[in-house]
C-alpha cells in the first residue's frame, strides 16, 4: 500500500516505486517545468499511443458503419444531443427564467466547457461545433495521461498503460472523442487524483474547482480533496490544507450560487434539476430499471443491457477497490461518483456515460491484468478494444436516444 493512502501530503518522490518516473521533490520552478513536462510526457508516450490506436479503432469502425448507414461522422460526434445545449449556451449564453418545461432549461448544463467553446473558436478557424470536437479529443489525451499518471505511480508502468488501455475501451469510451464534457471532465478529476497522491493540495484544489465547474458531479473530485485536507488538518494546522478545503468545492458552489442568483430562489439550480426529471430518490428509479431490464422484459434494448451491466460491473468493481485498499482519496472520488449516478432518479440510458470518468474503478483489473499471462492479457484487451468499437457505433448510429 502507497504510504499516500495514510500521509498523502508527504508522498514520496516517484522513483520510491519501481518503474515509476523520476520526480522533482519540490514543485520546479518555471525555467524547470518544461523539461520536467517532457520527460513525465515521454515516460507516458507507449499508453498515450495505445489510447490513440483503441480510439482510431472504435473511429474507423464508426465510419464505416456510417458509410454503410448514409450518415456523416462529423455530424454524429460534433452535433448531436448534449452537444446541441453547450453549442447553444456558446452561442447565446443561459436563460434567466426557470420555466415549466421539462428537458427545456439550459442551466441544468455546466459553464465551463462551452465557456472554452467559445473563447477557442474565437482563435481557431470552422465552427464553433468543430472547435468543441477539437477540444474534447484534446483534453481526452490530457485525461489519458493523468489516468496512466495515478495508475503508473500506485502500481508502476505496466499498471498504467493498462489503466489507460481499459480507460479507452470502455464501452461508451466512443463519448471521449464526441463534443461532451466527459474528457474535460476525466483530465482535471485524473490529475486532480494525481495531485492528492503526490502531496500537492492547492494543485489539487484548483483542478477540483475546475471539475465543478464542468459537471455536476464535480462535487465528486472536490470531496476527494476535501476530505484528504481534512486529514491534514487533524494531523496539524496548515494553511495550505485550509486554503484547500476552502477551494475545492469553489467551482460546484459557484456555479449553483449563480444559478439561484440568476432566477431568484436558493433553490434554483434544483429546480431546474427537477425539471429534467433529475431528483435524489436514493436509487429507486435505478433499481426500478434495473428489475426492468433484467426480468420484466423480455427483449430489452442492447444499448440498456450494456448501461445495466457496466452498472452492475462498476459496484462490484468498487468492492474490488475497497477491499485492494485503494487510496482514499480514490474510494471517496468514486464512492461519491456511484452515489450521485446510481442514487439519481433521471433517465437511466445515459448512465454508463456519466461514471465514464471513475477510472480508477478499473484499477483492480488492470492489477489482474498486469499477473496475467502474455496470451490472456492480449485476448482480454482485444475483445474489450473490438467490444468498444462495436458499442460505441451502435451507441450513436442505433440507438435512438442520446449516449
Amino acid at each position: 500500500m502507497p504510504s499516500t493512502d495514510s500521509r498523502p501530503t508527504s508522498a514520496p518522490p516517484h522513483g520510491a516505486r519501481s518503474g515509476s518516473v523520476p520526480a522533482a521533490r519540490h514543485a520546479p520552478g518555471a525555467a524547470g517545468l518544461l523539461p520536467l513536462l517532457r520527460v513525465r510526457l515521454r515516460y507516458a508516450a507507449p499508453a498515450l499511443l495505445a489510447y490513440a490506436a483503441v480510439r482510431l479503432t472504435g473511429l474507423l469502425t464508426l465510419a464505416l458503419w456510417a458509410h454503410r448507414r448514409h450518415h456523416g461522422v462529423w455530424p454524429t460526434l460534433a452535433d448531436q444531443w448534449d452537444t446541441v445545449w453547450y453549442l447553444g449556451i456558446a452561442d447565446h449564453g443561459y436563460t434567466r427564467h426557470l420555466g415549466s418545461a421539462f428537458d427545456a432549461n439550459n442551466l441544468a448544463f455546466f459553464p465551463l466547457y462551452p465557456v472554452l467553446v467559445k473563447a477557442v473558436a474565437v482563435l481557431t478557424p470552422g465552427s464553433r461545433a468543430s472547435t468543441g470536437l477539437g477540444i474534447a479529443v484534446v483534453c481526452s489525451f490530457l485525461a489519458a495521461w493523468g489516468v496512466h499518471a495515478v495508475g503508473s505511480h500506485l502500481h508502476g508502468r505496466r499498471v498504467g498503460v493498462l489503466l489507460t488501455v481499459l480507460w479507452a475501451a470502455l464501452p461508451v469510451g466512443l463519448v471521449q472523442w464526441m463534443g461532451y464534457t466527459e474528457s474535460l471532465f476525466t483530465a482535471f478529476a485524473a490529475w486532480a487524483l494525481y495531485a492528492v497522491l503526490t502531496g500537492r493540495l492547492l494543485w489539487a484544489a484548483s483542478l477540483a474547482a475546475l471539475a465543478g465547474l464542468t459537471r455536476p458531479t464535480g462535487v465528486a473530485v472536490a470531496a476527494a480533496v476535501a476530505v484528504t485536507a481534512l486529514l491534514s488538518l487533524r494531523r496539524g494546522f496548515t494553511l495550505r490544507a485550509l486554503a484547500a478545503l476552502v477551494l475545492a468545492p469553489a467551482g460546484w458552489l459557484a456555479y449553483v450560487g449563480w444559478v439561484g442568483l440568476r432566477l431568484g430562489r436558493w433553490d434554483g439550480y434544483f429546480a431546474v434539476q427537477r425539471l429534467w426529471h433529475n431528483e435524489w430518490d436514493g436509487g429507486a428509479e435505478t433499481v426500478r430499471r434495473l428489475r426492468e431490464v433484467l426480468a420484466q422484459n423480455s427483449s430489452p434494448e442492447l444499448f440498456l443491457v450494456m448501461v445495466t451491466v457496466t452498472l452492475l460491473t462498476a459496484v462490484a468493481l468498487y468492492a474490488l477497490s475497497a477491499g485492494d485498499r485503494q487510496p482514499l482519496p480514490l474510494l471517496v472520488f468514486t464512492g461519491v461518483l456511484l452515489l450521485i449516478v446510481l442514487g439519481s432518479g433521471g433517465v437511466y440510458f445515459p448512465r454508463a456515460r456519466f461514471l465514464l470518468p471513475g477510472f480508477p474503478l478499473l484499477l483492480p483489473v488492470a492489477l489482474h491484468l498486469s499477473r496475467a499471462s502474455l496470451r490472456s492479457r492480449t485476448l482480454f484487451l482485444t475483445a474489450a478494444v473490438l467490444g468498444s468499437a462495436y458499442c460505441g457505433a451502435y451507441m450513436v448510429l442505433v440507438w435512438p436516444s442520446a449516449p
